[in-house]
């Protein structure tokens, strides 16, 4: 009768051990993901992020930066486990030199700029008049150098014919970042940011912009990868698939880009 009660008691606590793993289970098997985020997309990348975290239970690190910095550092063996970049240069040359996971570079979003500034009345509906104005002391753009968006906003004024005469009156953001924070503090009276930024509702104050005509510069197509020390990480490549579904997708074309 004892023998009986004692098997009945581990069963219920055996029992109860099971339903306490079953219903943690998504948790208990979380992985931490790391990700490199070119910064036009941060913010953008925060909300698919959260609701990824939400459906799985995996925590998202996001490091976001330029994107010619994040593919030094990547380049370097910095330990992410994804690259969203805002061209697909990088990512074309970290395929080529094998620092990703085969067949994982595809393009997530397709890029925009706008000229912005946080005055109502300072951008007319012609924005390349506003470029014109002798009166500007100070534009801003990310580094051309670094920056898939600073290199489109150079190919626009060079487009306009503008961009010797405008040289001298350039600030220059480490990444569109930072370019962004010029123009809504004031730092510069406009410049040349993602138009995600514009539409961020976190970033959302009155002012006025002209987006730039497609074809005034080489399209912005963002890719991603799975890089090559993350291929086997399976949160990571779950990551991943997540950014390529209609719950992503509808979130990028809400920050104003095009999907591909």
């Amino acid at each position: 009768m004892k023998s009986s009660a004692i098997k009945k008691r581990h069963g219920l606590i055996l029992l109860a051990a099971f339903l306490l793993f079953c219903g943690t289970g998504s948790t208990a098997w979380a992985e931490r993901i790391r990700v490199a985020v070119a910064s036009n997309f941060h913010s953008p990348f925060k909300t698919i992020a959260g609701a990824f975290e939400k459906q799985t239970g995996h925590e998202v690190e996001i490091i976001p930066g330029s994107t010619g910095k994040l593919y030094a550092q990547i380049i370097h063996g910095a330990p992410f486990h994804l690259f969203l970049a805002a061209d697909s240069k990088r990512p074309a040359l970290l395929e080529e030199n094998g620092k990703i996971a085969p067949g994982t570079r595809v393009t997530y979003a397709l890029g925009r700029i706008t000229l912005w500034s946080p005055d109502p009345a300072r951008i007319p509906q012609d924005g390349a008049n506003a470029l014109k104005d002798k009166s500007i002391k100070r534009l801003a753009i990310a580094n051309p150098k670094t920056a898939p968006y600073g290199l489109a906003a150079m190919q626009t004024l060079k487009k306009l014919g503008l961009w010797d005469a405008i040289r001298p009156r350039l600030i220059r953001g480490e990444n569109i970042g930072q370019t962004f924070q010029f123009v809504s503090s004031r730092n510069a009276e406009l410049g040349f940011v993602a138009l995600s930024q514009v539409l961020d509702p976190a970033n959302q104050q009155p002012g006025s912009r002209w987006d730039v005509p497609d074809e005034f510069y080489d399209p912005l197509m963002q890719d991603a990868v799975i890089l090559k020390q993350a291929e086997s990480h399976s949160a990571a490549r779950s990551l991943w698939k997540f950014l390529q579904g209609e719950t992503a997708g509808n979130l990028i074309k809400q920050f104003g880009y095009r999907l591909p």
